[in-house]
């Protein structure tokens, strides 16, 4: 197509050839079960079970407005991003934090998430027995924390999920972006793999995995299980995505031509790009987190993928001035000129009975490299000037 003929209208859920791409894209084979036992098993993606959304923060808008309602409760992750839980209280729902494990390498506490689920299972309404938790957040590769997670915890996940009837809520933008040998497994191939009993709808985008977030491509895909649970929920995202005439018929011109790429020229220039990107943003994770693992007072929780990684606080190395995230964030700015978030931003706290419970804050290691040195020296002298000596 040319610039001219995408300046009309075009189908609210998406131009045919972006959702056809991304049909592709998350069409897979996996190993399955059958009547006969193991077998290899295609999971083909229809086109139409996906909408071309405004970024994956509309794709995301659209998945929780047409999965929730008054009242009922989304799971979602501590630390994690804020957006599930503004979207969720703008539709009168509401959010059950459960915790990430900063000493498994930000794994879901698997444990706190069935105690959830068995208090808040259901509620009654006229005499009806309503499910009030519509469905668990799972973030992978994670922001803020950088965790990528392992096959086999995707696999308890789903089969925790499965047995309290939870649909997932896969939020995947950054995709395949990790490093150190981490790998990403989609989420919706797991629970395919483990018997197609857990519906999962998947967000994604082009945004963060091919650096171009302000374009706004993002997309959702509808992976039902075995009983159609979706089927309503598709139908109301559907719906949804009229009211907005639906993403820039522009932008969603690159799709087809950045996930499946016509020209054996195109796939080796694409591969090669993503190859030297993964790279580069490996070399400045390692770069920034060695320099912050020899600060006073921080302990660096290695990042797998992602643009981030979060920085533990010791606040008994520190003086007075530091009693917690926010007073550290707060002086470092004022004295530094370092802007860094705090944990508390991503809905940590300091309640003991938290798994997750410490002082952290996140940072972003996607600057170019004498950046991230400038801003390591910075908050080096920063905890420096600030840190003392614990007497044990």
């Amino acid at each position: 197509q040319t610039p001219s003929i995408a300046a009309g209208y075009v189908n609210a859920c998406g131009a045919p050839e972006a959702r056809a791409a991304v049909a592709k894209h998350h069409s897979h084979q996996c190993n399955g079960n059958d009547d006969e036992g193991s077998s290899t098993l295609e999971h083909t993606v229809p086109p139409d079970d996906v909408i071309i959304a405004n970024g994956a923060s509309g794709a995301l808008e659209l998945a929780l407005s047409s999965l929730l309602d008054k009242d009922t409760i989304l799971l979602v992750p501590r630390p994690g991003f804020p957006l599930y839980q503004v979207i969720a209280e703008s539709h009168g729902a509401r959010v059950v934090h459960y915790d990430l494990l900063p000493d498994n390498g930000w794994e879901c506490d698997l444990q706190h998430i069935e105690d959830i689920a068995k208090e808040e299972e259901s509620y009654k309404l006229n005499d009806d027995v309503v499910k009030r938790v519509r469905g668990i957040v799972i973030n992978n590769p994670s922001n803020p924390t950088g965790a990528v997670y392992s096959r086999r915890h995707l696999e308890s996940i789903v089969r925790l999920a499965e047995r309290y009837q939870l649909p997932i809520v896969a939020d995947e933008i950054y995709g395949d972006l990790t490093f150190d040998g981490s790998l990403f497994h989609p989420m919706a191939m797991v629970a395919m793999e483990l018997g197609g009993n857990v519906p999962v709808i998947t967000a994604s985008g082009l945004g963060k995995q091919y650096l171009i977030p302000g374009w706004r491509i993002g997309w959702i895909v509808f992976q039902d299980n075995k009983h159609g649970a979706l089927h309503e929920v598709k139908k109301g995202a559907q719906r949804l995505a009229q009211v907005v005439l639906g993403a820039s018929h522009l932008a969603q011109m690159a799709i087809p031509a950045v996930l499946v790429p016509s020209g054996e020229d195109d796939r080796i220039a694409t591969a090669k790009w993503r190859a030297e990107l993964h790279s580069t943003i490996q070399s400045q994770a390692h770069l920034l987190c060695s320099l912050l693992a020899d600060c006073h007072g921080l302990e660096v929780i290695q990042p797998q993928g992602a643009m981030y990684a979060m920085i533990k606080i010791q606040v008994d190395k520190f003086d007075d001035f530091v009693v917690d995230d926010v007073s550290f964030m707060k002086l470092l700015l004022e004295e530094e000129n370092i802007v860094v978030l705090p944990g508390r931003a991503f809905g940590m706290s300091s309640d003991e009975a938290s798994s997750s419970s410490c002082y952290a804050f996140r940072v972003v290691f996607c600057a170019p490299e004498n950046v991230l040195m400038i801003a390591s020296k910075r908050i080096a002298l920063f905890c420096q000037r600030h840190g003392v000596s614990v007497v044990t």
